[in-house]
């Protein structure tokens, strides 16, 4: 156990292998369309596995996929039915930290495979405090989308092969090595001083985000340095930062600079550009596995589980 791991050591989940079955459920916002939904179903069926769709995830309550108690409901019964192998969420939009209040983890639950991002960061970071392996990785309403090679990244993934590393840009020099915390830099800096909070001692933050503007990244990210939380941290890996240009006419900084400004100058390794987040490729990442981040030569590297 190294540090960061808080008192529990970290286990992947078995790899899947067709014929598994795996879990829908819409833990955070209400589905708005089901063509790209239905598609990335039939994505997982093609690979081999049995897909079934809780009930209650086409739902709404407001802009919620339904209320907090059947939201629950459908993840503590996929959690809790060891016929189902890995979770799919639906989509994104907001919801997930409602979830978290008052929640427990099942005691001594079997690891099973939880894959989604944008707000799905709320529970795959408070699933890998719990010392459980997560997936950053497309949702069902996105992964149809997806180029077949990061398609094939997230296969090969939850089936326990090996992923090749990613190459963005270097903005600050070094090498470093730690637990890797992909996310939605809004969603993870909600969580701060929660209960939900992982120790990030020692490691390596993912972040990208969507339609925020240039000051409000800027606000996110000077909390984190004001809560002395980069001063824990080894490398800070960069993705997509789409839709955040600022709005015409007004004074700002474009988000590349906000992004420099505000991480330039940690001493630490900083890559940029790597192809995860939203509208675009979406590389699948282990939320929790050992990774090595290279600033000289701008690349992400996954390293193999011990």
């Amino acid at each position: 156990m190294s540090a960061g791991d808080g008192l529990r050591g970290w286990r992947y989940p078995p790899p899947l292998k067709p014929g598994d079955r795996l879990r829908v459920i819409a833990p955070s916002g209400a589905l708005r369309e089901l063509e790209s939904f239905n598609q990335g179903i039939e994505v997982w069926r093609s690979w081999g596995f049995g897909v079934d769709v809780s009930p209650g995830t086409r739902e709404h309550w407001g802009y919620l996929a339904g209320s907090d108690a059947n939201r629950r409901h459908q993840l503590g019964h996929a959690l809790a039915d060891p016929t189902y192998k890995g979770i799919l969420c639906a989509r994104g939009g907001y919801g997930g930290t409602r979830l978290l209040e008052g929640w427990q983890w099942p005691e001594a639950m079997p690891p099973k495979w939880l894959i989604g991002f944008s707000d799905i960061t709320s529970l795959l970071w408070s699933l890998g405090k719990q010392g459980i392996v997560g997936v950053h990785g497309p949702l069902l309403t996105t992964l149809a989308a997806e180029p077949e090679w990061s398609q094939q990244r997230l296969k090969n993934l939850v089936m326990g092969h090996g992923l090749p590393a990613l190459h963005g840009e270097g903005w600050s020099a070094g090498v470093a090595e730690g637990r890797l915390w992909p996310a939605n830099l809004t969603v993870a800096t909600h969580l701060l001083g929660t209960a939900h909070e992982p120790d990030l001692t020692g490691a390596i933050l993912a972040f990208e985000d969507v339609t925020e503007a240039p000051y409000r990244i800027d606000r996110m990210l000077t909390h984190w340095r004001l809560a002395g939380k980069f001063s824990q941290v080894k490398g800070i890996a960069l993705g997509r930062f789409s839709r955040c240009e600022p709005p015409d006419g007004v004074p700002s900084f474009a988000v590349a600079e906000v992004l420099r400004d505000r991480l330039g100058d940690l001493g630490i390794p900083v890559v940029a550009n790597l192809p995860f987040g939203h509208d675009g490729d979406n590389a699948a990442l282990p939320v929790g596995a050992m990774a090595r981040l290279d600033g000289s030569a701008g690349r992400l590297e996954i390293l193999p589980a011990v």
